[in-house]
């Protein structure tokens, strides 16, 4: 190695494999941890979002009131990060795949001709969500992928791009 390369990074570039682990993780997801800034404060801010991937394997989307405070950080600061996956029952928690992912959210307004759509894929695989999707408050944010990196376990790391992710 020349001395003037940066030393290898612990990310590896996206292979099928690592490809085909984080479409799974994204089409089964069913809710995320969303991280944005705290527009009151500029602190980082955590929650637990309802989280789908669009129809016809599209990027994620949730359903979200604008009563909560992640929307409004998001009104204010669209940057964001999503981290989808779950640990199994048993074993280490952090054996178990993982996929981050940095994106600017984009609301859909009902008046947006996808919006329907994406109701009735919602409603589909939340079915319980026909009891506020119509609300006031709710609607639809988009997570436009800028990012993404995938910890498939212990020593198993890519780099994704938004182009890795599609289906």
């Amino acid at each position: 190695m020349d001395r003037t390369d940066p030393p290898p990074g612990p990310l590896r570039a996206a292979d099928d494999e690592a490809r085909a682990l984080a479409r799974r993780l994204l089409a089964e997801a069913r809710f995320a941890a969303l991280a944005a800034i705290d527009h009151a404060t500029g602190a980082p801010a955590i929650s637990r979002i309802a989280l789908l991937a669009g129809p016809d394997g599209g990027g994620p989307v949730s359903l979200i009131s604008r009563l909560a405070g992640h929307a409004a950080n998001l009104a204010a600061d669209p940057r964001c990060a999503l981290l989808l996956g779950e640990p199994g029952p048993k074993g280490d928690p952090l054996t178990h795949p993982r996929l981050s992912l940095s994106c600017l959210a984009e609301p859909l307004p009902r008046e947006h001709p996808a919006h329907g759509p994406l109701r009735d894929h919602w409603l589909r695989l939340v079915p319980k969500a026909g009891l506020y999707v119509d609300f006031a408050d709710f609607g639809f944010q988009r997570f436009r992928i800028v990012s993404a990196a995938l910890n498939g376990g212990f020593g198993r790391a890519w780099r994704m791009t938004p182009e890795d992710l599609s289906p």
